[in-house]
């Protein structure tokens, strides 16, 4: 198989984490305001692209024909295992053969200075050489092979593929035909309703309303959803890595240090969101217990620690970001990856968490004063 040379650059990276998830949030409105529920073609063409080399696309339509497409990325696989073997046994021949060499250029050195047993030498040396040369030539023979093996099934499986792509639309009309569109919200749909309505129950300023606390709950509810659209971002770049890694023999050396960041930027800028939704972890056996006015009281009284702790992750993840930004701070590894808005997201996931620990103490305040939406 070819080798994959791809080396993300940069700009593509931090445009790809600000592009793709305004791309994503706007298809993902677009299909809420029409609801079509069941299968979905434009799916099963990104299940083709992503997976269609184990046959996803066909089993997502209901055809089971796409086990044919597994023994072929298997024999990819397998081959390309004996390919880096042989790729091994091919470089110990090819040194073993250029020792061989030196050793009968020595020889017939020495059989030209008339040194005793040179002749004798220099016919052993050619002898090794001959059996280095063979073994050089059979190594290459069976780097080719493999080579070919994996290449063959390669375009075997990119004919099908090709085919598949033509046929889906007709694959997708009868997987229709046989499954209609479901009567209602789905089970995932009554789930999720179920879910945000005890999430309600369990928080009492859930359904507590201001002018002030609306437009940062709003806030933080786009930067959550903005951010939670990066986690497909590491679906396709890990896919990417894993295919170029074991299908290809390149792993990349940017894909983990990129995914890390990102999934870094993302744990800071959606604490606010987490706060909003009253989803970080804690422990709450005696909390859960107590009335709606008593969680009030407590919220109240503890969030003292929470923006002594909160101020203080401002403050310092300022310094760090004014530092990191003062002298355009880059990773040390090979990709040399830009840190600076990495850093500077310290300071902004800080001031979001900050400004919804406010929104929320003004909502204990309203609601111990009576005061609901």
């Amino acid at each position: 198989m070819p080798s994959l040379n791809f080396v993300l650059p940069h700009w593509l990276y931090w445009g790809g984490l600000i592009v793709f998830p305004l791309i994503a949030m706007f298809i993902a409105r677009r299909q809420d305001a029409r609801r079509s529920g069941g299968i979905s073609l434009s799916f099963a063409y990104l299940m083709l692209v992503c997976g269609g080399f184990v046959g996803l696309h066909r089993f997502y339509l209901k055809s089971w024909l796409g086990v044919l497409y597994v023994p072929l990325f298997i024999i990819i696989l397998f081959g390309n295992v004996e390919e880096r073997t042989a790729r091994e046994g091919l470089s110990a021949a090819r040194n073993d053969q250029l020792s061989a060499e030196f050793l009968v250029e020595r020889a017939e050195g020495f059989v030209k200075a008339g040194r005793d047993g040179a002749p004798a030498m220099l016919e052993k040396a050619r002898a090794d050489l001959a059996d280095a040369v063979t073994r050089h030539e059979a190594a290459d023979a069976e780097l080719g092979f493999w080579r070919n093996v994996s290449l063959g099934a390669a375009l075997v499986m990119l004919a099908g593929l090709i085919l598949d792509a033509v046929l889906l639309p007709r694959l997708y009309r009868r997987c229709r035909e046989r499954e209609p569109l479901p009567e209602g919200p789905s089970a995932t749909e009554q789930a999720i309703q179920a879910a945000e309505e005890a999430l309600a129950a369990g928080d009492p300023t859930q359904n507590v309303r201001s002018g002030f606390t609306n437009i940062i709950d709003r806030l933080n509810g786009f930067v959550g959803e903005f951010v939670s659209y990066w986690s497909l971002i590491a679906v396709f770049v890990y896919y990417y890595e894993v295919v170029a890694r074991y299908v290809f023999n390149s792993p990349t050396n940017w894909a983990h240090e990129g995914m890390f960041l990102m999934f870094g930027m993302q744990y800071l800028l959606s604490g606010g969101y987490a706060l909003r939704e009253d989803s970080h972890v804690r422990v709450d056996v005696i909390y859960g217990m107590m009335s709606a006015r008593a969680k009030v009281i407590t919220d109240i009284v503890t969030s003292t620690s929470f923006f002594i702790f909160t101020g203080t992750l401002l403050v310092t993840g300022w310094i760090f970001a004014h530092d990191s930004i003062r002298v355009a701070e880059v990773s040390f590894s090979e990709w040399g990856i830009q840190y600076w808005p990495v850093k500077s997201m310290i300071a902004l996931g800080a001031a979001l968490i900050l400004l919804q620990g406010i929104a929320r103490l003004i909502k204990d305040l309203l609601l111990l004063r009576g005061r609901r939406a």
